[in-house]
Order: C-alpha cells, then sequence, then structure tokens
C-alpha cells in the first residue's frame, strides 16, 4: 500500500500479512481522490473511514490535508497499525475499536465524509442500513457525502440518498447525498 499524494506522497506502508484486509488498490483510490477533489477542498475536512482495516483510505485524507479522520474497524491488530503509523507519521488519525453499526447507532457528530469499505461477501440488506443510520441520525454535514465501496456485483442504484455510482476494475464506489 502507498499513499498516492499530499505530503505523504509515495511513502509506502506494509502492514502485517495475517491482517484481515482487502485494501483499495491504488488505481481505485487514485480514482476516488480525482472525484473528491473536484467536489471539496480536502483542507479542514471530518472524515470517518468504516471499516477502515489497515487505513489506507484514513491515511489518504489525513496526507491531503483532512483535519480529523477517524478510523472505525472492529479488528484489534489492525487499529493497531493504524495507530502505530498515525503516531510515526504525525496523522491526525484516531482509531475507534467497534462493529460499525454499534458505531454509527452511537454516533451523534457529523462528518463531512463518511467512507465504508466493508468485505465483499457483505449481505446486501446491510449496505442499506450503513445508508440509512447515516441519514436517518444526520450525521452528514451539509455538503456531506457517504461513499461506499463494494464489489461490481452489487447494486445500491436504488437505496435512498443514492447520487451516483463510479467503477474502476472490481471495485465501485457509490456516492449518497442529501438532495
Amino acid at each position: 500500500m502507498r499513499i498516492i499524494s499530499g505530503k505523504y506522497k509515495g511513502k509506502r506502508l506494509i502492514a502485517p500479512a495475517k491482517l484481515p484486509v482487502r485494501p483499495t488498490t491504488d488505481f481505485a483510490k487514485e480514482a476516488l481522490f480525482n472525484v473528491l477533489n473536484n467536489h471539496y477542498h480536502l483542507d479542514g475536512l471530518r472524515v470517518i473511514d468504516l471499516f477502515a482495516g489497515i487505513g489506507s483510505i484514513s491515511f489518504e485524507f489525513a496526507s491531503r490535508g483532512c483535519e480529523s479522520i477517524l478510523a472505525v474497524d472492529k479488528h484489534p491488530g489492525c487499529l493497531a497499525f493504524i495507530r502505530k503509523t498515525a503516531d510515526q507519521l504525525d496523522l491526525p488519525v484516531d482509531t475507534v475499536k467497534s462493529d460499525v453499526f454499534s458505531f454509527l447507532e452511537r454516533y451523534d457528530g457529523k462528518a463531512d465524509i463518511i467512507f465504508a469499505d466493508p468485505p465483499y461477501d457483505f449481505p446486501e440488506k446491510d449496505f442499506a442500513r450503513i445508508a440509512e443510520i447515516v441519514f436517518e441520525k444526520d450525521q452528514l454535514e451539509e455538503d456531506g457525502m457517504l461513499i461506499i465501496e463494494h464489489s461490481k456485483h452489487t447494486n445500491l442504484e436504488s437505496y435512498p440518498y443514492f447520487d451516483n455510482a463510479r467503477k474502476y476494475g472490481g471495485s465501485v464506489f457509490s456516492f449518497f447525498e442529501k438532495p
């Protein structure tokens, strides 16, 4: 895994091999951030990274100047790697050990971007549940965005607040916004 752009552009991060993760490819990550750069000035944004894994997306947001990133995952090894790396690079990434749904039900703040990258075998009804909780609990700022990464075999277009989807190889990013 490498950081694509920003303060730590090109920095390679080597996570322990035994962690149960599937990081977003550099190709897909670069495409995602091209879309985000056309929509936001990333400096100062608050981001929540759900199913953070080894923090690939969290570190990319931090390297590009986001003010605070909250990485949520239930695997202690993944969170330990994120904390260690964030400390070494002095990046504004905090971690929360939690099931994503428990976290969303408890969270009473707002973020500019909420990014979710659940496992590809994630039940389709649970994708809808993520969007439902985020929008019912009003967890996004005025111009905020929920982004869900999923397999090309999953279609989220019928879900409330769906705006558009972008396909990159086997990965798809579905974007959700308030009208």
